[in-house]
């Protein structure tokens, strides 16, 4: 996850200052995050926090521009250039299949138990036995779809 750049080079597009103090309340939530005490969690368990936070930061940028449509192009371009959503996952969404990813780590097969596989949190709820709990050891989300 790329960090924010705060020192902005150009002057950000019109619009931009109605959607900032969404995007201020995301970096707050993101620096609480950060300073967490991880003390007695798993190495991972510790990311959740932050990758839950610039989930819902990407899916709120992308809800305004493909949903709401209340952003122009060139805000949403600036916001993604800028690092205030990550463009790889927002390109999966758009995708058929994708529309509910948790993060790009879900899908990618080198980083799981079994070649060739993908996520657990992928599969869908349907096809688990009753009662059975399912989370995600990259996210800690319990279902993508």
């Amino acid at each position: 996850m790329p960090k924010i750049r705060t020192s902005r080079t150009k002057e950000p597009p019109s619009g931009f200052e109605d959607i900032e103090s969404v995007l201020e309340d995301y970096a707050k939530q993101m620096r609480d995050a950060e300073n967490e005490p991880h003390e007695g969690k798993r190495r991972t368990e510790s990311l959740w926090p932050i990758m839950r936070i610039s989930h819902s930061r990407s899916r709120y940028i992308y809800d305004l521009y493909y949903r709401q449509e209340g952003i122009t192009k060139k805000l949403y371009d600036w916001l993604l250039k800028e690092g205030y959503a990550d463009a790889n996952l927002i390109a999966k969404w758009k995708k058929t299949g994708y529309e509910k990813l948790c993060c790009l780590r879900c899908i990618q097969t080198r980083d799981m138990n079994y070649q060739g596989s993908t996520c657990v949190c992928r599969v869908p709820k349907g096809q688990l036995r009753p009662g059975t709990v399912v989370e995600c050891t990259h996210c800690g989300e319990r279902y993508c779809d």
